[in-house]
């Protein structure tokens, strides 16, 4: 089924990726700052469909066109936003287009990104990046080979209340961060649990704020009512120290996203639905502190997120999350599960316990 999926999405060059003859990034290829940009959507999804609307309001760009084997949701979208549509990606990209934003399902991120990069073509690959480690690092080389743009779709952090976190802990001792990220059930059934579908947010979040590795990762994983985990904590000790902790699930009846952080200096509260971020510092001897709501613009993290990427791919600058990155936070999240997979269970001991003293 899968590979029907991807065969259908790809068109008829299939997964093949044509390197010679199609490998187009020359210097006259280079989208110019005053050209209209092209960018077209692979897989309009719940994600995918936000992309395509964003992308249809943003100035300087247009959207090329949307691809989707669901005819259904597809004529829907394209409907909605009175756009192209098509039944491929070669089709997409025989059209004309600069740049493409993949939110396909996570097992075909490779075989789209591969054709896309194959054919000079930008991208910007939704989190997770691949559905395994080999599959992002591919995907990162095969970009690079091509010298086109690569972003990794790692929205919350261009949140702005992540923003402001980060701004808050400039130049820092950042001692510890705590994360939750937990809510109902998703209506959409998926074929991963919650470290790879959540999580996955907050290890990059981790990485970004205290710019370094994680070196130690305790993980505890549970599958209370999904087939996969649906409850996690998540302890990390990154190589600078910091002492960091995730506590994601799938079974609060609301949702919930919030980041406390810890410094020598301050302690931070953020609020990701409300986008409020409180500061607590002036630590006095007697106990007694001072308290402030940070200053907190609004502005919708996808739409932030796709700003970034075209000015990437204009400009021809590194862009806000790279491929490598993305690789890296799936690398953790994935040790998280195999971690888990090779704990052993300590010993059951049959009958009530005995009660001492």
């Amino acid at each position: 089924m899968g590979r029907q999926l991807a065969r259908s999405m790809l068109g008829e060059g299939g997964a093949e990726p044509r390197w010679g003859a199609l490998r187009v990034m020359r210097e006259a290829d280079k989208v110019s700052a005053n050209d209209t940009l092209r960018i077209g959507v692979v897989g309009v999804g719940v994600m995918g469909s936000n992309h395509a609307r964003v992308l249809s309001e943003l100035p300087g760009v247009k959207l090329a066109g949307i691809v989707d084997p669901d005819n259904k949701q597809r004529d829907f979208v394209a409907r909605t936003l009175g756009c192209a549509t098509f039944g491929s990606v070669d089709a997409l990209i025989r059209h004309g287009v600069d740049a493409i934003t993949i939110a396909a399902p996570t097992h075909l991120h490779r075989e789209i990104a591969l054709e896309c990069t194959a054919r000079g073509i930008h991208i910007l690959v939704e989190k997770p990046i691949a559905s395994t480690i080999e599959e992002g690092r591919a995907i990162v080389a095969a970009a690079r080979r091509a010298g086109v743009t690569l972003m990794a779709g790692h929205v919350e952090r261009f949140n702005p209340a992540v923003e402001a976190l980060k701004r808050a802990i400039k130049d820092q001792h950042i001692l510890s961060i705590a994360i939750t990220r937990v809510g109902p059930f998703p209506p959409r059934m998926s074929n991963v649990g919650v470290v790879i579908d959540l999580a996955v947010h907050d290890i990059d979040l981790i990485r970004w704020f205290t710019d370094s590795e994680i070196v130690e990762i305790q993980p505890q994983t549970s599958s209370a009512v999904a087939e996969r985990e649906d409850i996690a904590l998540l302890q990390f000790r990154t190589a600078s120290g910091v002492l960091a902790h995730i506590n994601t699930n799938w079974l609060t009846p609301f949702k919930a996203r919030t980041i406390h952080i810890a410094t020598r200096d301050k302690y931070l509260m953020a609020d990701l639905l409300t986008m409020q971020v409180t500061e607590c510092f002036g630590f006095q001897p007697d106990g007694s502190y001072s308290m402030r709501h940070l200053s907190v613009g609004y502005a919708e993290p996808l739409r932030s997120e796709l700003v970034a990427f075209a000015n990437a791919v204009r400009n021809g600058e590194e862009p806000a999350v790279t491929g490598e990155e993305g690789v890296a936070s799936l690398e953790i999240a994935i040790s998280c599960l195999n971690a888990r997979a090779k704990h052993s269970s300590p010993p059951q001991h049959k009958g009530p316990r005995r009660v001492v003293g």
